[in-house]
């Protein structure tokens, strides 16, 4: 899936895990941070020991209760440096209580973050400039 924002804007980054199953984990990363993560949940417990220090107080949740399996991320006055692949994995239970890792991620979305007054990427700096030489050509 792709998606692409404005800088400054909120964006929810879609997710759903299997209903029948107990949450033990969430997982939302991106490949190129390593070893960081972007939000990581375990035993409804936030942890931010590994995260990414541009993450920090800009993920949550969508739905904190993970309803139906929902387990979408909030990602918080986006900047240009928030595009990138993410990638959304859980660690599910069932009722013989062994837990599993899903090695696979259950959602993958690329954002785009255009910076403002540049939807889509077409517009910028050289567009304004040219018009206003358009302009000055007409007056004179």
């Amino acid at each position: 899936m792709n998606l692409t924002a404005t800088e400054g804007q909120t964006v929810t980054l879609p997710c759903r895990a299997p209903n029948n199953k107990l949450l033990v984990a969430i997982e939302w990363s991106r490949p190129d941070l390593k070893q960081q993560y972007v939000y990581l949940s375990v035993d409804d417990h936030t942890e931010r020991l590994n995260q990414h220090p541009s993450f920090k107080d800009r993920v949550i949740l969508l739905d904190r209760q993970m309803k139906d399996g929902d387990v979408s991320l909030v990602l918080i006055n986006v900047t240009t440096d928030d595009t990138g692949t993410y990638e959304c994995r859980v660690e599910t239970r069932t009722n013989s209580r062994r837990a599993t890792l899903d090695a696979a991620p259950i959602s993958i979305i690329y954002l785009r973050v255009d910076p403002p007054g540049q939807p889509g990427g077409s517009a910028g700096p050289t567009a304004g400039l040219s018009a206003i030489v358009c302009l000055l050509l007409l007056l004179f």
